[in-house]
């Protein structure tokens, strides 16, 4: 390109410390060697290269934002332009990093004993073990407080019966963190994988998210020790708070694909030439191309605001649904108008546009739907709930 980056436009560096853009930078160099060169052909396979974890493990990309047990200790800016360079690549590998980190990562280091957290976090924050997390159920995902997984206490076990659904990690993980109805309420479970009577098969035929692993989790009367289960939480707050951590990443993730779309089409318009000009000269196409850098740039404004406000520990749930419904939705939008730049050539794994919007369908559905997050903040608006 030779015009300024639609990032750029505002000269928003100055509100990045040093360190921040240092982090970036190194993310977005991981991404251009080792994702991007590949990205296409894992997309097509529907598979990802698992040595991505031990590097971005090796990286501190891997629970970056906690404190301790081997993690970077960052702050929350730094992990959400991390997580903005990796979904630049593809949301898949976004996923593989934040469900690793501010899920399952983030369960044991908020709420599980000192033991749990010696045990598994190291090797999690290593890229040695996988994590995962199992929430959702075939028919509870937007609404989790109905779920059927049950843990019943046998003697001096828990057994745990039930089905997840729409895990990400889960064929590959060895630990899963996974929550339960009890007769104390909801709890959470840390779960090796090898247990006798837990299975997790992938789930194929996937048109979007394809370079990632995406698993139901099956639990057959596991039986665990009574201090399996994470000790200083219970209720939906437990999964909600990890949600939210999760959902954070979202924010700056989805600007990511965004970017690349949108550097994609500029790039392309530039070269491409139609009644002896380039595309880039015509006006409807510039017209496309400033709408779209502008929400773009919007968007980044406002994950910069709402990373800002986790650092002081102000950050409120409704303001991540505010953060999360904008910027995923105008994301996709990006994503199918740099489409109409590329025309035929858009549909095509030669260029990550169509990758990403259909990997966007996805991002804009978990960690909770957009109608979901529009609830949340209606009733922040008018003091009602329209959930039931």
């Amino acid at each position: 390109m030779t015009g300024t980056a639609p990032l750029d436009l505002l000269g928003t560096d100055h509100l990045l410390s040093a360190e921040e853009r240092d982090v970036a930078a190194t993310v977005r160099e991981f991404v251009q060697r080792r994702v991007k060169p590949f990205i296409a052909d894992w997309y097509e396979r529907g598979e990802i290269d698992l040595g991505l974890v031990k590097e971005a493990g090796d990286l501190g990309l891997l629970g970056m934002h906690l404190e301790g047990y081997g993690c970077a200790g960052t702050n929350a800016v730094s992990y959400g332009l991390a997580c903005m360079e990796l979904e630049a690549g593809d949301s898949g590998v976004r996923s593989l990093v934040s469900v690793q980190g501010s899920l399952a990562m983030f369960a044991i280091w908020k709420f599980g004993s000192e033991e749990q957290k010696q045990t598994w976090l190291p090797g999690m924050a290593a890229g040695d073990l996988i994590g995962c997390f199992g929430l959702t159920e075939p028919d509870f995902g937007s609404n989790p407080a109905g779920m059927r997984t049950r843990a019943k206490v046998d003697g001096d076990e828990w057994v745990l019966d039930g089905t997840k659904m729409w895990i990400t990690n889960g064929s590959v993980a060895q630990v899963a963190v996974v929550w339960a109805q009890t007769d104390d309420g909801i709890r959470g479970f840390v779960v090796p994988t090898e247990t006798p009577g837990f299975s997790a098969p992938k789930i194929g035929r996937k048109l979007s998210l394809r370079a990632s692993v995406t698993s139901e989790l099956v639990l057959e009367g596991v039986r665990l020790p009574r201090d399996a289960v994470l000790p200083h939480v219970s209720g939906l707050k437990g999964p909600l708070s990890c949600l939210n951590e999760a959902r954070f990443g979202i924010v700056f993730g989805a600007l990511g694909a965004a970017r690349d779309c949108l550097e994609t089409a500029i790039d392309y318009a530039s070269t491409r030439e139609i009644f002896n000009r380039p595309l880039s000269a015509f006006q409807l196409t510039q017209a496309k191309l400033a709408d779209m850098a502008l929400e773009l740039q919007k968007g980044f404004l406002l994950a910069l605001h709402l990373g800002r406000l986790k650092d002081d520990h102000r950050l409120e749930p409704r303001q991540i649904s505010l953060g999360k419904l904008n910027n995923v939705r105008e994301a996709l939008t990006i994503a199918r108008e740099c489409r109409t730049i590329l025309g035929a050539n858009g549909i095509t794994l030669e260029y990550p546009v169509l990758r990403h919007a259909n990997n966007l369908e996805s991002v804009l559905t978990y960690e909770g739907t957009s109608e979901v997050h529009q609830l949340v903040i209606g009733q922040a608006l008018t003091g009602e709930s329209a959930f039931s």
